[in-house]
């Protein structure tokens, strides 16, 4: 599994909800902060403005997708100056897997599709911590092919569901969230703006070493063998590494396999001598020992919680932070 890939699947939780709303101006329309969340906005038809909580409106045409990796609150509308309502229609809240909607109005019509992903903040990963709080990706002729063809296909599934829909658009809100990071950070790179922990994925070097220890995290990794996969001496490894990543190589190395030994406990019913050797520990104890040091509970009682009971990383679980 590559970096990208990996980091999704290890945050994604439950089912992704989305909806399909046509908006007759004038209309305005407030969406709540969302903590352990992302969500998104497409304009399928028409135009809008995002109107966020700090900072002028921003104009967003047919085509254009807006992505919130922190669920932080925004407001949409047909202009800067129509009222804003509570929601009508949250993805958030929604129990089904899609729905559609069609507000009531007479004046030009503006067609979005939104959606929203449930995220486990308690195994958060800087790639994702380090975005900004709204990403805007404008549509361009001739760019993100793959990106616009989700968009065109999921609009059609959820204004139309025909049978197999469900399968069909769960799939494609996992493509759109994977596209939409994938043309954040070409666009990023392309302008030289990439920072942080991202720019670890455009490092040749450092993007070869988190390949491997993501690929085979029970790998008996030293700062040596991943040198030697970047590469790299072992200890222009480790300088480049802790330089571009925010933490030393092996300090990483240990975060993912718990966070990867997290999603286990919550996600398949393996016993944890079968979850320590596949994260790289030799024993059930060295493992329970080190999952309870940085996620402040025993593995069984994560288990049977299923995630941290006030939602956020347990004392001692932070994430590596980037630089």
């Amino acid at each position: 599994m590559d970096v990208l890939s990996d980091v999704v699947a290890s945050m994604r939780m439950g089912v992704p909800r989305s909806a399909r709303v046509e908006w007759p101006a004038p209309w305005g329309q407030r969406f709540a902060s969302a903590p352990g969340s992302a969500g998104f906005q497409v304009v399928l038809r028409g135009s809008c403005w995002a109107i966020p909580p700090q900072g002028e409106p921003i104009p967003v045409g047919t085509g254009d997708v807006l992505f919130f990796p922190h669920g932080d609150g925004y407001a949409l509308a047909d202009s800067p100056q129509s009222a804003v309502a509570e929601p009508a229609c949250d993805p958030h809240a929604e129990a089904e897997l899609f729905a559609s909607a069609s507000m009531e109005g007479s004046g030009p019509v503006t067609v979005m599709l939104c959606g929203g992903y449930r995220l486990d903040s308690s195994r958060a990963h800087p790639l994702l911590q380090g975005l900004p709080a709204m990403i805007h990706l404008p549509a361009t002729l001739g760019r993100d092919s793959e990106l616009r063809a989700a968009v065109e296909l999921l609009g059609k599934e959820i204004g139309d569901p025909r049978p197999g829909a469900d399968l069909v658009v769960a799939a494609l809100l996992d493509m759109l969230l994977l596209y939409i990071l994938r043309a954040w950070f070409e666009v990023s790179l392309e302008h030289c703006a990439v920072q942080g922990w991202a720019a670890a994925l455009a490092d040749p070097a450092i993007g070869a070493a988190l390949e491997g220890v993501h690929r085979d995290p029970a790998h008996p990794w030293t700062v040596a063998s991943l040198g030697r996969r970047a590469g790299l001496s072992r200890a222009a490894f480790s300088r480049r590494f802790t330089h571009v990543v925010g933490q030393p190589p092996m300090t990483y190395v240990t975060w993912w396999r718990l966070a990867t030994a997290a999603r286990m406990l919550r996600d398949c019913d393996a016993a944890l001598s079968e979850i320590a050797g596949a994260v790289g520990y030799g024993s059930e104890f060295a493992f329970a020992g080190a999952f309870k040091r940085q996620y402040g509970m025993a593995p069984g009682r994560y288990r049977r919680l299923g995630c941290p009971p006030t939602g956020r990383a347990p004392a001692g679980a932070g994430a590596p932070q980037p630089r």
